[in-house]
């Protein structure tokens, strides 16, 4: 009630009741840079869920739809429903699964009642090979992705999938995304990085099913699979504790336990994951991220791409494009051409808002990977600005920070508002130390990445900290940072404003560390390539 009164109070300030605090907004910054000292009593738990886990286990019967999730596509008119049938095989002697034993039916309706539609899809099956003795291979279920077409905008439906002469699941339900346009947007959207499958990871799962979303956004590390060896021996930290093994290893049952446990969410709340390092999962013939592609249905082809490891969508009138941190984003690149194609058709009236996506951030001031994006960032950044893109959702360190606006490096009031959500709960840890604390700058040699282009952290040439690696204060560019597992909540109120709300896992349900209105000004903000055209 109290949030509620401050955010009706801010909309409405001729209410009389002038006195009530409000929520600040982007317009009231750039803010000094605040730091919240480390809670040392809440640490939490890092360990993983045990595959004896009531939450993780297959269903009784072997072929019961389990894993269920859904999807978006491009529009609203249009949503994916996948889930998996059959045993997951690990070890030497291992047969795929033939995928086309299983057929993929989903029946859906506005109504919950025998008139039903039916719409039938895809199978498949991935394996994680390895071309090494002594490591266990492991073939999957059945996936099954079925899409949705021609539904209503912001309808509930009900939906039951699986194979008629076989085993179907109990009726599900979900509410599609509105119509594009700009006083028509999803409610709430939850917005979450490297979540992994720990007893933190519980709490924040938890926490946004309480939150009540239309949306899930997962940007990146989805189950941390490869800190296992394919025995299923994990560590919280793979290079410590197995440096010699020959390719670095994954337990992908690791992918089935995460499955189990996150459908009682995400088969009733649309999920869109954009891949994390964690996904890579290298095996043999050089194939990498086959998990991950294999088991989300992606909006690639509605969106233009080729890829799963980049592509875009709407939520109402929203368009969130999705980028792939840890595949070719040169200019020289298919998905640097697709992302200037995708930007030149976004239509501002319909969809006002722009929002992009990618794992590793770009305006870190932890030492955990800092400056380890800057390759992607001299690549795309000026693009990104180019075109308008108003807020920025990354993940990869494990921590929470909020950004003023800023464009290469520099406080720019028509700059994007960058947010680190990776918070999510995985074994990992989260991140504490900030590189701008003295002792605490990383070499930069340790900075680059093997998958994201190399080396290009230089040091500064203009601003407070020319000629260094690293700020010696906390940068201006670095409104909010604060240690601690939680998600965030986005709820756009109309074309200009909209809520954000950062939650701590360790606080109560509807409270928050951080709350702001980010303010869209497209007066003073034009979209810059618009203008170039013209």
């Amino acid at each position: 009630m109290e949030l509620f009164v401050v955010f009706f109070l801010l909309l409405h300030p001729h209410s009389g009741r002038s006195a009530a605090p409000t929520v600040p907004t982007t317009l009231d910054g750039p803010f000094p840079p605040v730091t919240v000292p480390l809670d040392k009593s809440f640490r939490g738990s890092a360990l993983d869920l045990p595959d004896s886990d009531p939450r993780v286990l297959p269903p009784s019967r072997r072929f019961d739809p389990e894993q269920i999730s859904l999807s978006l596509s491009y529009r609203h008119d249009s949503v994916y429903v996948s889930w998996i049938t059959g045993d997951y095989q690990i070890g030497d002697g291992i047969t795929p699964l033939d995928p086309t034993s299983v057929a993929s039916v989903v029946y859906y309706g506005v109504y919950r009642s025998n008139r039903m539609r039916r719409v039938e899809g895809t199978s498949l099956v991935y394996s994680q090979l390895y071309p090494f003795e002594g490591l266990q291979n492991y073939t999957s279920g059945i996936i099954h992705h079925v899409r949705l077409r021609g539904l209503k905008p912001k309808t509930l439906y009900y939906y039951q999938c699986g194979d008629p002469s076989i085993a179907m699941s109990e009726v599900y339900y979900f509410t599609t995304m509105p119509v594009s346009g700009p006083q028509s947007y999803p409610s709430r959207i939850a917005i979450m990085g490297d979540l992994g499958l720990t007893y933190n990871t519980t709490s924040t799962v938890d926490h946004i099913m309480g939150n009540h979303p239309d949306l899930v956004l997962l940007v990146g590390d989805v189950t941390y699979a490869n800190l296992y060896l394919t025995n299923g021996t994990g560590s919280d930290c793979y290079s410590c504790s197995f440096p010699q093994t020959p390719i670095h290893e994954t337990y992908q049952p690791r992918w089935d336990y995460w499955g189990r446990f996150m459908q009682p969410l995400i088969s009733r709340v649309p999920i869109m994951v954009i891949e994390g390092n964690h996904e890579i999962e290298e095996q043999a013939e050089n194939q990498t991220f086959v998990a991950y592609s294999s088991r989300f249905a992606f909006p690639s082809e509605e969106s233009g791409s080729s890829s799963t490891l980049y592509y875009s969508f709407n939520a109402g009138g929203i368009h969130f494009v999705m980028l792939g941190a840890y595949t070719p984003y040169d200019k020289s690149s298919e998905q640097y051409a697709w992302l200037v194609d995708d930007l030149s058709r976004v239509n501002r009236e319909a969809t006002p808002w722009l929002v992009a996506t990618w794992h590793p951030p770009w305006y870190g001031t932890y030492t955990a990977h800092y400056r380890e994006a800057e390759c992607m960032r001299v690549e795309m950044e000026e693009v990104l600005y180019t075109y308008g893109v108003d807020i920025v959702f990354s993940g990869h360190v494990h921590a929470y920070e909020r950004s003023n606006r800023v464009y290469n490096y520099s406080l720019d009031p028509c700059g994007p508002v960058h947010i680190t959500v990776g918070d999510g709960g995985n074994r990992e840890k989260m991140a504490i130390e900030h590189a701008d604390e003295a002792g605490k700058c990383p070499d930069p040699s340790s900075t680059s990445d093997k998958f994201m282009g190399g080396f290009c952290a230089f040091n500064f040439t203009s601003g407070p900290a020319t000629g260094k690696f690293c700020w010696d204060r906390q940068p201006d560019y670095s409104a909010y940072r604060e240690s601690s597992f939680g998600h965030g909540i986005l709820e756009v109120k109309n074309e200009t404003h909209a809520l954000w709300t950062w939650h701590r896992n360790q606080d109560i349900y509807r409270g928050a560390g951080d709350v702001i209105y980010i303010v869209r000004q497209p007066d003073k903000c034009p979209d810059k390539a618009k203008i170039v055209q013209l």
